[in-house]
């Protein structure tokens, strides 16, 4: 079997030939009047009609006189039929290729062809090609599923020749698309406006994570990737926006798991006049409209390890300080460390570093929503650990916090939004001594958002999700619900080999 090495020398052979023929092998401009979806879905109306498509060549076929390629596009493939009596000769000023020089074509090249729609003797709808131009001549052949294109990790680092050997793959990503299109579509629907924040902030807050920093040349100041796009949001709400939304990326220095990702995608919405029970109501429709919309279906199986999970219900509400004291004993109001510390251990989850109650009482938390099916909200988490939430006039020892809980994980997080100026600095000055005291991952203090709400801010509900909501329906770990995974950069010897004057010694 030929090596890498010899079949891109044999290409590259093929594309100084193209040169020498005067044929410009990557040209800027194409006519194509028709896709290979149209013409296939559109034959009847199509046959004997001229077309001008274009294409991948996924397959080549030459019998003397004759030949055959397939030609695949986003949509489909499509077979072609060439002809050496009915193929136009060489015209090298418009990267016209006649047939005798078939040969210089690869798979993966990308061409345009115009011809007559046909049906062959077998019953294949094809394009009798009169005319073909060459639009990229390719230096490397494209692995088909048969070579065994299944290293997980190449796979990843090369994830544009994956989407092209799996295109299962492909349509993977657009099902994302549609579902950002359809949660754009649901609030835009509602009255929502989107408005894009920025990304680098001078305090960085919203949740508890630890932030990537960077330098600004033109401030000389240290910038933080935003972990959240809450606070600017609310900005917003107390500009006298009453909903706002913005979709897009967001930083969160942390390790990688099957849930999550240091850099993802989410969406956060805010509501002005709304509390926590309304955001209940509404989001509970924004969601299931979200995956018929990006699914067709409410119900799934096999959905992070549990046999079934059906949306096409109303989601029940479960109180925080219920369910840990019923699944564990735990008093969420007058946490007992050593108590939390020994349920880990017994769970053998291992912590890292100093732990305080609240992150412990978290991780507890977390081994019962591993083993919840749902869907369920969970409403009423203690205030120590929802800084930004407001506190339940009828306890004010708990926030009016909700999380819609599905599959054993949490699917999305939303508040009764914090409006007291006074309330907010003394939880932010708790959380500024947590970090301090080496909690890397509490919140810092955002001294401008306090003064925006000592100009008043009205009430609100504030609502996020991230594609985790995604990763989890579409049934695939965090990096693979992504096109282009953060992996640790290497180079493979091969590539070092075949541009040595990259690699210099």
């Amino acid at each position: 079997m030929a090596t890498l090495r010899e079949l891109r020398d044999e290409r590259l052979r093929k594309l100084e030939e193209l040169k020498k023929l005067g044929v410009n092998p990557y040209p800027a401009h194409t006519d194509r009047t028709h896709t290979l979806t149209a013409v296939a879905d559109g034959f009847d109306g199509l046959q004997g009609q001229k077309v001008t498509v274009t294409g991948r060549i996924v397959n080549i076929r030459k019998f003397g006189k004759i030949a055959f390629m397939v030609l695949r596009d986003q949509g489909g493939q499509l077979q072609l039929f060439l002809s050496a009596d009915s193929v136009a000769p060489l015209h090298a000023d418009d990267s016209q290729l006649g047939f005798d020089q078939l040969p210089l074509l690869d798979t993966g090249d990308f061409i345009q062809v115009h011809g007559t729609v046909i049906k062959t003797k077998t019953g294949e709808i094809s394009v009798d090609v009169h005319r073909l131009r060459l639009l990229t001549k390719s230096l490397r052949p494209m692995p088909t599923a048969h070579d065994g294109f299944t290293n997980k990790e190449e796979r990843l680092r090369r994830r544009y020749v994956d989407m092209n050997v799996n295109l299962d793959v492909r349509e993977r990503f657009v099902r994302r698309s549609r579902f950002w299109q359809a949660t754009r579509d649901f609030l835009n629907n509602h009255g929502f406006i989107e408005i894009n924040i920025p990304v680098l902030e001078h305090t960085t807050g919203g949740a508890d994570a630890n932030p990537f920093v960077t330098h600004m040349d033109a401030l000389d100041q240290d910038f933080y990737l935003r972990i959240s796009h809450e606070l600017p949001l609310k900005r917003l709400i107390g500009a006298g926006f009453e909903r706002v939304y913005d979709i897009g990326p967001r930083f969160r220095n942390e390790n990688y798991s099957d849930e999550h990702l240091p850099e993802h995608v989410a969406f956060e919405s805010y509501a002005a006049y709304q509390d926590y029970k309304d955001g209940m109501e509404l989001y509970e429709a924004m969601m299931k409209e979200v995956a018929r919309k990006t699914w067709g279906t409410l119900l799934f199986k096999d959905i992070n390890g549990f046999q079934e999970i059906n949306l096409d219900q109303q989601w029940p509400v479960v109180r925080y300080p219920d369910i840990m004291r019923e699944r564990f004993g735990v008093d969420v109001f007058n946490p007992d460390l050593a108590q939390l510390k020994k349920i880990l251990a017994d769970y053998k989850v291992k912590l890292e570093g100093e732990v305080n109650a609240m992150r412990a009482m978290d991780s507890v938390w977390k081994l019962i929503r591993k083993e919840s099916a749902g869907p369920f909200w969970l409403i009423h988490e203690p205030v120590a650990i929802s800084p930004l939430a407001k506190q339940d006039p009828t306890d004010a020892r708990v926030t009016q916090r909700f999380h819609p809980v599905i599959a054993g994980t949490e699917m999305g997080n939303g508040y009764s939004e914090l409006n007291d100026p006074l309330d907010q600095l003394r939880r932010f000055i708790e959380q500024q001594q947590m970090r301090d005291a080496g909690d890397a991952e509490a919140q810092m203090l955002d001294i401008d958002f306090v003064e925006m709400l000592e100009y008043g801010m009205p009430p609100a509900c504030g609502w996020s999700y991230s594609e985790r909501f995604f990763w989890m329906f579409e049934g695939v770990t965090a990096r693979e619900g992504v096109p282009f995974p953060q992996l640790k950069r290497e180079t493979d010897e091969t590539t070092k080999e075949l541009y040595p004057e990259v690699f210099k010694g």
